[in-house]
């Protein structure tokens, strides 16, 4: 029996507000999809201006810890900070299937090459844990020459960053095998570099929008 998934849509795409987002790939349990065009060019290119001058060394865990498991650098844009990060969010929230307010802030990482995250799940593992993450949306803002694949080493798949295009895979399971297996990683960056926005769900309400 397959089990419920937050995300639903009908045929091979994703109608929001204000965008066609065509589903490329998909991946039944856990569920996975790979989307197009959920970021037009000219929104990849503002947000990495936008963060660009804010990078600070990526942090790991709840204990936000500086580590080589994780080598990127990131930064979070503060709530609603302007009229395009707000309809991002929006086109966010439509596709995901989760109200804003149980978003956390949208987050950026850069890396360079070399740099990578090692392989990690989004949710918390502690049991004590009351308002667990259950979805995660990422998405690419530039071509990758070459390396910096998100990869999915329990189930040897990989996902080529192309600039527009995104990831989705939830971890909200009552079968916690299939939470297991979304265990990712960010490959190392071979030539260029690397930019991601990365939206991360919670269960209950995070925020106050």
């Amino acid at each position: 029996m397959i089990e419920q998934t937050i995300f639903s849509s009908i045929g091979n795409k994703i109608i929001t507000k204000d965008r066609e987002i065509p589903i490329v790939a998909r991946m039944d349990e856990p569920l996975i999809l790979i989307l197009d065009n959920v970021l037009s060019y000219s929104e990849c290119d503002a947000l990495i201006d936008l963060a660009n001058n804010r990078m600070q060394r990526a942090k790991i865990s709840k204990s936000h810890v500086v580590s080589n498991f994780r080598t990127s650098s990131n930064m979070f844009f503060e709530e609603s900070e302007n009229e395009m990060v707000q309809k991002i969010e929006t086109r966010i929230s439509e596709l995901m299937r989760i109200p804003i307010s149980h978003a956390e802030p949208l987050q950026i990482l850069h890396y360079k090459v070399g740099e990578q995250y090692h392989p990690h799940f989004d949710y918390f593992t502690s049991e004590n844990v009351a308002n667990n993450r259950i979805s995660t949306l990422v998405m690419y803002l530039n071509d990758v020459e070459k390396g910096g694949e998100t990869h999915f080493p329990s189930l040897r798949f990989s996902v080529t960053p192309k600039k527009g295009s995104a990831v989705y895979f939830e971890y909200f399971y009552n079968d916690n095998r299939l939470n297991e297996l979304t265990l990712h990683a960010g490959k190392p960056v071979d030539i260029g570099e690397k930019w991601v926005a990365t939206q991360w769900m919670r269960r209950q309400r995070y925020r106050n929008i």
